[in-house]
């Protein structure tokens, strides 16, 4: 009996022991990172559609920031969905940026109250960065998802 409780305890350590369960650093989730620009225009219906180069699973997370600046040569990025922007110059006119995605594309959207009085700078060349993460690493992390570089760091990813 002494020796099965015995190879039952060791058997447990082996098993327990082996687990890459961490809660600090996350070294077994692989997160997949897309850039691309669009302008957004009555053509396109200010929207934009970015397709995976493969399909991601089901289960994966999508989280999509926008370039908002660049600041002492560093990139400034703001997660989507924006906070609305009000236009001072221009009268009751809001813009906002949203995204949904399917597990093989990623739509960006530009809403605005007002389409026509929307200025270039909100709708040229607009740069997005797309964040492929396993859904367990969003339901269960600590980061602050809606910080790109908190989770650039957490998932090690490179550009």
């Amino acid at each position: 009996m002494r020796k099965i409780f015995t190879l039952l305890c060791l058997a447990t350590f082996i098993f327990t022991s082996c687990s890459n369960d961490d809660d600090f650093i996350d070294t077994d989730t692989i997160g997949q990172t897309f850039d691309f620009t669009t302008t957004f225009s009555p053509s396109n219906e200010y929207s934009d559609r970015f397709m995976f180069p493969e399909n991601i699973f089901d289960s994966d997370v999508v989280l999509v920031y926008r370039l908002e600046n660049v600041d002492n040569g560093l990139e400034v990025w703001e997660p989507l969905p924006t906070v609305t922007i009000f236009l001072n110059d221009v009268d009751d006119t809001s813009v906002q940026y949203r995204y949904n995605f399917t597990s093989g594309d990623v739509d960006v959207i530009l809403e605005s109250n007002n389409l026509d009085l929307v200025p270039a700078d909100l709708t040229n060349n607009q740069k997005f960065r797309v964040v492929v993460v396993p859904s367990e690493f969003a339901k269960n992390t600590k980061i602050d998802l809606s910080d790109f570089n908190a989770v650039q760091s957490a998932l090690k990813l490179e550009f």
